[in-house]
């Protein structure tokens, strides 16, 4: 009987979706453990390799944790709206709902047959209008909690995607979906937008990082995303005018030292501040070419240090004279106020002063005296700020910087120069989109009353079929030409209005989903409260950290609003994320289709390795959160590996009835010491050393068996070694459980416990080494003393005849390990 993948995978697959084996119930009294993995787009690409990581991981938690007891929820689905759809409606003609069908389709069948063990039965599907229901309701419990605003504002425009970005979705100045080396900078377009009032909750979302079991590079990318800072806000106004100057100050300590103010290029008031001023002129030209470099190319604000004097001066902010006010290139207009005031002690102000000769005092030095000459003779910035002695004010004189920061703060509140103030980088989430197939936003703009709120009896707003997906570019998404559709009474006053032709940013579907698989078919809540409280949080949330400050963050904050709302009891989506490592192809790249360096599961299972071979690959290949080459050799060798265990049982079995009843304690030791080993390394998830520890005992196995295969231990030894094997590789190792006369699936089974006392090694192997050069091994006793063991080494026929007629200088005994003798 040989192994053959073809003829046992699918069978098993049919078998475990017809026993619904993997269906997890809310009403069980064993303990929860809710695995899960990003919500997929199912695009009409193939899956390769690198994304079966992912899911390979989810399933072996998921298997262990079904077979130490717990009751395990693994669901899928798919995160199904977006531009990929679109665009490729655009370009066939195709329907994004049929494009998407197909897709998932291929999708399902391709992960079903690697023998992931997820509850299809709770499968969802965002695009669904009984799922974008309950999206649409989450949108409106935003709106009214003053949450979800519309406004006019100066967005991200991608040309490619004609339509709004996100802050989070610009990466080094280009759209995230449009990130290659020739693909154009973004630009900004002004536009009325929805936005999500994330700023409320910056505190929250910053103080309960320190709860998660999350990595600390997942956690520092959304705390500096988020951007806390503590600092003052300095008032005063433009000179001559009564146009109020408000500049946020995050290092007040050497305020005495500012001597020049500068202002964003896009500062909403900068063209009134400048208005009939004779520098006017020459700041327009400035602006429009600051703009236009950030639109066409590549705009590095920490390197580009630019500048025009707007002719004006902020009044006398801190008692010692006027500040010349500049428009400066590296100002950002919505982070503070979009004006700073600027010093000696700061690279980029003492950068911009010096190329723009522009006066500089000194408020703190240096404690070297040669040091504190030159910074006194501005032969370079000291910005060391630990290290500073504050010269001014007076009364702080001789202080060190890092020290005086409260007391300075203090000082310019009390002095009545400045306010204290709070600042955060993080900006509202902008969650329109002038694209077809998304959520639609549930308002009706009405003349008379405004921005209505679509009943919530009259969800969900379904997209309408459309003959023409693609944008135009004005502002409005293609859902302005279904003119049936658009028109709509306004709910409060019934007169003819319009609904909101924008549609919701994928990540609104992707924000929740998490809970709705707690309870994926109610018609009347998103999902009911004894399941969200029996299934929630995820306790194991695995995928790449690509979304760190977009769908980690974005959903963190819905998880608190819907807390704070009184709908769930958890204030954390995601307990513990494990971010996985990539697969790259075999020369390092990344995998792509654009390369055409893709390895598909597909087509390695039609080879005839099948998908066990695959997924024991996927995760011996490496440690699971490090990235590593796919190797051709590797999915060889795992292959090899399980058919020498399927060898090795089938003998086994087809030996029982000639099986001794008496024990063998060498075949109970390698037992109880792999179960061990293999769950202290499934628990510290290092996958790759529990792989390893199979491989070891099943080296050690074959060594026994040539001696004889004579003892009933090895029915238990064999049953033990499928059960580890499990997870990892489920179809072979159901397939031999079965071949064994078991009828319970191994799935189900109860993992294995080990008995500490049958671990230790009967006897020991130990090297023997004559002057550094290994001569001999001996088997000993494992209770054997010193001077048994040295004497043992000695009268070792190898040994002999190295030592015989010599003087022996030196005996050493490494216990457990060696012997060294010199001669």
């Amino acid at each position: 009987m040989n192994y053959s993948p073809k003829d046992i995978e699918p069978k098993w697959q049919d078998s475990w979706q017809k026993n619904k084996i993997y269906e997890a119930s809310s009403n069980s009294t064993k303990p929860k453990r809710y695995v899960l993995e990003y919500f997929p787009y199912p695009s009409g690409a193939a899956m390769h390799v690198g994304h079966v990581r992912n899911y390979t991981i989810g399933d072996v938690i998921a298997r262990v944790k079904r077979m130490q007891g717990f009751n395990v929820l693994h669901p899928m689905g798919w995160d199904a709206f977006g531009l990929p759809a679109e665009n490729y409606a655009i370009k066939t003609g195709t329907s994004p709902r049929i494009a998407i069908d197909e897709n998932t389709a291929k999708f399902k069948k391709q992960l079903m047959q690697m023998g992931f063990c997820y509850d299809w039965s709770r499968e969802i599907d965002s695009t669904d209008p009984k799922y974008y229901r309950w999206t649409q309701w989450f949108f409106l419990l935003l709106f009214r909690r003053g949450l979800a605003y519309q406004k006019e504002s100066e967005q991200w425009w991608c040309d490619q995607c004609k339509t709004v970005l996100a802050n989070e979705q610009v990466v080094e100045g280009k759209c995230w979906r449009h990130d290659k080396h020739d693909d154009p900078i973004v630009g900004k377009k002004s536009l009325k937008q929805w936005f999500f009032k994330i700023t409320e909750y910056a505190d929250r979302l910053l103080q309960d990082l320190d709860s998660l079991e999350w990595s600390s590079a997942i956690k520092s990318m959304q705390s500096n995303w988020i951007g806390k800072s503590e600092g003052v806000v300095i008032k005063s106004v433009i000179k001559g005018t009564d146009i109020p100057f408000e500049a946020y100050d995050s290092v007040p300590q050497t305020y005495m030292a500012q001597t020049f103010a500068v202002i964003a290029p896009e500062h909403k008031r900068l063209k009134e501040i400048i208005r009939g001023k004779k520098e006017e002129p020459a700041v327009l030209e400035f602006i429009e070419k600051i703009q236009e470099k950030k639109a066409r190319k590549q705009f590095d604000a920490e390197a580009d240090f630019e500048g025009v004097f707007t002719g004006c001066y902020i009044e006398d902010p801190y008692g010692t004279g006027d500040l010349p006010l500049w428009v400066a290139s590296f100002v950002v207009a919505d982070y503070g106020t979009g004006m700073v005031a600027c010093s000696a002690h700061d690279e980029r102000d003492f950068a911009f002063a010096k190329k723009y000769t522009i006066p500089l005092k000194i408020a703190m030095l240096p404690a070297d005296p040669v040091e504190a000459e030159k910074v006194k003779n501005f032969e370079y910035c000291f910005s060391k700020a630990d290290e500073g002695i504050l010269l001014a004010p007076e009364k702080f004189s001789g202080r060190k910087w890092a020290e005086v920061r409260a007391d300075i703060i203090q000082h310019l509140v009390d002095s009545g120069i400045a306010t204290k103030s709070v600042q955060y980088k993080i900006r509202d989430w902008l969650i329109s989109r002038q694209r077809y197939w998304g959520a639609p936003i549930p308002i009706i703009h009405c003349i008379d009353c405004g921005s209505v709120p679509v009943p919530e009896v009259e969800l969900p707003v379904q997209l309408p079929e459309l003959d023409d997906f693609k944008p135009v570019g004005d502002g409005r998404s293609p859902l302005a030409k279904a003119q049936e559709w658009l028109s709509a009474p306004c709910p409060k006053c019934g007169k003819a209005s319009e609904r909101e032709t924008d549609t919701m940013d994928g990540f609104a579907c992707s924000s929740w989903y998490f809970m709705r698989f707690a309870d994926p078919h109610n018609a009347n809540e998103f999902a009911d409260k004894h399941s969200l409280q029996y299934w929630s949080p995820v306790d194991d949330y695995i995928g790449g950290a690509e979304h760190a400050v977009m769908h980690l963050l974005y959903a963190r904050f819905w998880t608190k609003v819907a807390y704070d709302a009184g709908y769930i009891s958890f204030n954390e989506p995601f307990t513990r994320l494990r971010n996985q490592g990539m697969i790259l192809a075999p020369d390092g790249q990344k995998m792509s289709k654009s390369k055409g360096n893709t390895i598909e599961p597909d087509t390695l299972i039609a080879q005839g390795y099948g998908a066990d071979s695959i997924r024991l690959m996927e995760l011996f290949i490496g440690p699971w959160n490090q990235s590593a080459n796919w190797s051709t050799e590797g999915i060889g060798g795992c292959h090899r590996f399980l058919n020498r265990v399927w060898n090795l049982v089938i003998e086994v079995n087809e030996a029982k009835d000639s099986l001794l009843a008496n024990p063998d304690a060498e075949l109970l030791r390698i037992q109880h010491t792999l179960i061990r080993k293999v769950t202290e390394q499934l628990e510290a998830l290092s996958f790759n050393t529990a792989i390893a520890s199979l491989m070891e005992a099943l080296n050690e196995l074959y060594t026994i068996k040539k001696t004889s295969i004579h003892s009933v231990t090895w029915l238990d030894v064999c049953k033990v070694f499928i059960q580890l094997l499990a997870p990892f590789s489920p179809h072979i190792t159901e397939e031999l459980w079965q071949i064994m006369g078991n009828e319970q699936s191994v799935h189900t089974t109860d993992w294995p416990t080990y008995d500490p006392a049958l671990t230790a090694k009967s006897t020991m192997t130990i090297a023997v080494q004559i002057n550094g050069k290994i001569r001999a091994e001996i088997d000993v006793d494992a209770t054997a003393t010193k001077d048994e063991i040295l004497q043992m080494a000695k009268e070792n026929e190898n040994v002999q005849r190295y030592i015989a007629n010599t003087v022996l200088k030196k005996e050493i005994y490494v216990p457990g390990k060696l012997v060294s003798l010199v001669i």
